[in-house]
């Protein structure tokens, strides 16, 4: 493991390590991030007393598989999560592709990359958690462990994770296992059955979440059809849709 006071990103550590040739899975810890990366560029930065870390691993899948850490990471946070608070069970959720929620406010951030040389690929797992603190100047809700009233700490959370994290890469095995993680993920899922809005560049999607394909895809019944979405930005409705 590589604790690090301070970084602009822990995936860019874990990346550049990745270049130099690492073999060894190695978890990578900041105190401070200030420049961590989101999905299509947004920024995620972390405080003091919240977890930023990231899980570098060396050729874990085919290259067609590695999208489906990003599930496999949201079930390892998740589960270490209600190890420490067993009462967020019934109020914490996923968000298709990369979030946790809870009670709909966002307190989980995920970003899988990879890097690719020859035939070798390095996957890194980044996962970022609000543990002590929370953006108050997001464009949407926030909220963190603290102020839900656990009074978990970062390294009693990334102990959890890195367990958890074996757990839930042994039942992914290398791809072959995705469809029991599927399955759990969307036992968690948030809006799953009900009205949500997926957009993507200028392109909007209204429909009801039905669920993942066997890729990971959401799956959207559209009045217009059923839709199979790789990528987008999911918001959730509160109302009832029109068919």
């Amino acid at each position: 493991m590589v604790h690090v006071a301070e970084t602009g990103s822990t995936n860019q550590l874990a990346l550049a390590a990745a270049a130099s040739g690492e073999e060894r899975p190695t978890w990578f810890l900041a105190d401070v991030q200030t420049a961590g990366r989101g999905r299509r560029g947004k920024v995620w930065s972390t405080e003091p007393g919240n977890l930023s870390a990231t899980l570098m691993l060396r050729d874990p899948a085919p290259a067609t598989k590695i999208a489906e850490l990003c599930f496999v990471s949201a079930l390892a946070i998740d589960d270490a999560i209600l190890t420490l608070a067993p009462d967020l069970e019934s109020r914490l959720r996923l968000k298709w592709p990369n979030d946790g929620l809870i009670d709909g406010a966002k307190m989980i951030g995920i970003l899988v990359e990879a890097t690719t040389r020859g035939s070798l690929t390095h996957a890194v797992l980044g996962i970022g958690v609000n543990v002590r603190h929370h953006p108050g100047n997001a464009p949407y809700r926030t909220t963190s462990l603290n102020d839900e009233g656990f009074p978990v700490t970062r390294d009693q959370l990334f102990a959890a994770l890195t367990a958890s994290m074996m757990r839930a890469l042994s039942v992914w095995n290398c791809g072959e296992g995705f469809a029991a993680i599927r399955a759990g993920w969307l036992a968690r899922a948030a809006g799953l059955g009900q009205p949500i809005v997926v957009t993507h560049d200028k392109t909007r999607y209204e429909g009801i979440f039905a669920g993942l394909d066997p890729e990971g895809r959401l799956i959207l019944d559209t009045p217009d059809g059923r839709q199979f979405l790789g990528v987008g930005e999911v918001s959730l409705m509160s109302q009832p849709m029109v068919h």
